[in-house]
């Protein structure tokens, strides 16, 4: 059985740590003048070698040679994600007394520190602070953050940092020069990007891609967008020259390709979000969208997610009209159906008067507003639902259950509760609404949501409603008792 590359070229010295020279050079220096700590606390990223460093120091203190394959009685490592209970440090404080068998140190590598318990931290604090003279801690963490303040304070910390994308290329370069692997600077490139940072990654991601490539075939980056389940290069640009461009339907056709090649949308906001920061400082503009890009890989949709995300950067117009229209303050009307109907008789022009324009709670996108508004005879609301129904599912179950009113060019949408109507205000929601009316020829319309049901079209019914505070008509039929 073959080896991992990782594990057949793990650092046997501290020269050949890869990128942590800060860490190396302060420790070489120190056991060189014989100063050792009797705990030492190893922090950062995985993969970037806390473990190697850990076990070279621990041969390096005993002056012994270090060898994967060979156990040193005196070196005890402990995983602690499965010995993290307070028994377990218990049994390492009746062993730490007892005296190194052929070493000048006994020396204990606790890995994945963070994952001991409260009880189990408590209980190893004393001899942390005070160990045996023969006794040296070399602890290993990825989230210093959930240690306590006291562990910390009795440990010589060093802070590891992620590898850097030209030092990852020129240690993969060097392994696959040895193992006679073929393949590219760009394709080493992408490894080390995907790698984010870890170079045990990277090494194992070019192990596995040397076992799908021939002897012949070079490791190339199409082999490896399709092994690993990347986008092409130049679907995402595509992509965010359609968010620049305002282009919706560039963005949904891109988004297809990709989804129709297996990338699934939290490796595609990956490689958007890497492509924005090279991008950066020649497009500014694309600050608020990296912002928006970074909470894909947390919904439990990510791929409708990256559309509303995508989306959204492509309508700024949209966003920005929505927010200065619901600035201004709602206008709210006090009096009974009988007041109402009164005051309209009195103020009923003698000749037909010119339409005033509405003021509405959302403005139709810019583009719009020149094309003639629908009749109101003309308006087919159930090909509209027809047709969110087969496009656009997630504004469907929230149209269908309104009502509407059409005047002039106001589209009245009765939600029936807030909830709904905080939906449809919502610009993702409305963006799709207004691109929706456009695709079944509606253009210029303004639209106005309304938290409760259609009042009744009955007088009478409308002033029980009004008394009762608000009800929903409802057509009763006559069964002929």
């Amino acid at each position: 059985m073959s080896k991992a590359l990782y594990r057949k070229y793990r650092s046997k010295s501290l020269d050949e740590i890869v990128g942590q020279k800060h860490v190396t050079d302060i420790l070489a220096r120190s056991i060189e003048q014989g100063r050792i700590s009797h705990a030492y606390l190893l922090t950062g990223p995985r993969g970037v070698g806390k473990t190697s460093i850990a076990r070279i120091l621990a041969h390096a203190i005993n002056k012994s040679p270090y060898d994967d394959d060979k156990t040193d009685l005196d070196i005890i490592e402990i995983d602690a994600a499965s010995n993290n209970g307070v028994e377990d440090v218990r049994d390492l404080r009746e062993k730490v007394q007892i005296a190194p068998v052929g070493s000048a140190k006994k020396i204990y590598i606790i890995d994945e520190v963070h994952m001991l318990s409260k009880a189990a931290f408590n209980a190893l604090l004393k001899t942390l602070e005070e160990p045996p003279e023969h006794v040296v801690f070399i602890l290993a963490t990825t989230d210093v953050d959930k240690l306590p303040a006291t562990i910390i304070s009795r440990t010589q910390r060093f802070s590891f940092r992620a590898i850097t994308k030209p030092e990852a290329v020129n240690h993969l370069k060097q392994i696959a020069k040895a193992e006679k692997i073929k393949i590219d600077d760009e394709a080493l490139e992408l490894i080390a990007e995907r790698g984010e940072g870890s170079m045990r990654d990277s090494i194992s991601l070019l192990d596995q891609l040397a076992s799908l490539s021939g002897e012949k075939e070079p490791i190339t980056v199409t082999l490896i967008e399709a092994s690993i389940g990347l986008a092409p290069k130049n679907t995402v640009d595509n992509l965010l020259n359609a968010v620049e461009n305002h282009d919706i339907a560039a963005i949904v056709s891109q988004l297809d390709i990709a989804y129709d090649q297996g990338v699934n949308g939290v490796i595609l906001s990956q490689q958007l979000t890497q492509r924005v920061r090279e991008l950066i400082i020649e497009k500014p503009q694309l600050l608020a969208l990296l912002d928006s890009l970074l909470d894909v890989a947390k919904s439990a949709q990510p791929n409708l997610k990256l559309l509303s995300t995508l989306g959204s950067a492509a309508t700024p117009k949209l966003a920005a009209t929505k927010t200065v229209a619901l600035s201004a303050p709602a206008l709210e009307v006090s009096a009974t159906i009988a007041e109402l109907e009164k005051q309209a008789t009195r103020s009923k022009p003698k000749e037909p008067a010119q339409p005033t324009p509405v003021k509405a709670d959302k403005a139709a996108p810019t583009e719009n507003v020149a094309k003639p508004s629908v009749e109101a005879s003309e308006f087919d609301w159930d090909k509209l639902i027809e047709h969110t129904r087969k496009n656009y599912v997630a504004i469907f179950s929230v149209l269908q259950k309104c009502h509407y009113e059409l005047t002039d060019n106001m589209l009245t949408l009765y939600t029936g509760n807030k909830f709904y109507k905080k939906k449809l205000d919502d610009v993702r929601y409305s963006t799709l609404l207004y691109k929706s009316l456009e695709e079944v020829g509606v253009y210029g319309l303004n639209i106005h949501t309304i938290p409760t049901a259609p009042p009744p079209k009955d007088s009478q019914a409308a002033a029980v409603a009004a008394i009762m505070g608000g009800g929903e008509e409802v057509a009763v039929e006559d069964n002929g008792n």
